[in-house]
């Protein structure tokens, strides 16, 4: 059953170990396939317009549905290799992200942080 993280990582991990592949899931190959898999979902969305984007008929869902697991299984056994827990780590950037982006300045525009800490330095 994969109805959690850490189930999926445990399924993950079974399945590398029983066919030997740790030895090629280095940090560097890891995340280069993830990479890859990246490349394939954008590819998914390339000639599409925004509204096309948001409207995927079934097919099209499923194509990008394995293409974003392969990403994400790429992605958890970075983690696993790394010894990072993504789900800490998730919650420490959204805390950090929190700082960056305060509500009061970030609500409603997609302006980068560094644009309020120029507006700071002028202040």
């Amino acid at each position: 059953m994969t109805d959690s993280l850490d189930n999926l990582r445990a399924r993950i991990n079974q399945f590398v170990h029983e066919r030997d592949w740790a030895q090629f899931h280095s940090p560097k190959n890891l995340s280069m396939a993830m990479i890859v898999e990246a490349g394939e979902i954008v590819e998914h969305f390339q000639w599409m317009t925004e509204a096309e984007s948001r409207n995927l008929d079934a097919e099209k869902k499923a194509q990008v549905g394995q293409e974003l697991s392969d990403t994400f299984v790429y992605l958890l056994r970075i983690a696993e290799v790394c010894g990072i827990d993504l789900i800490d780590s998730a919650n420490k950037k959204i805390d950090l992200n929190a700082k960056k982006y305060p509500i009061e300045k970030a609500k409603g525009s997609n302006a980068k942080y560094t644009e309020y800490q120029l507006d700071n330095a002028s202040e």
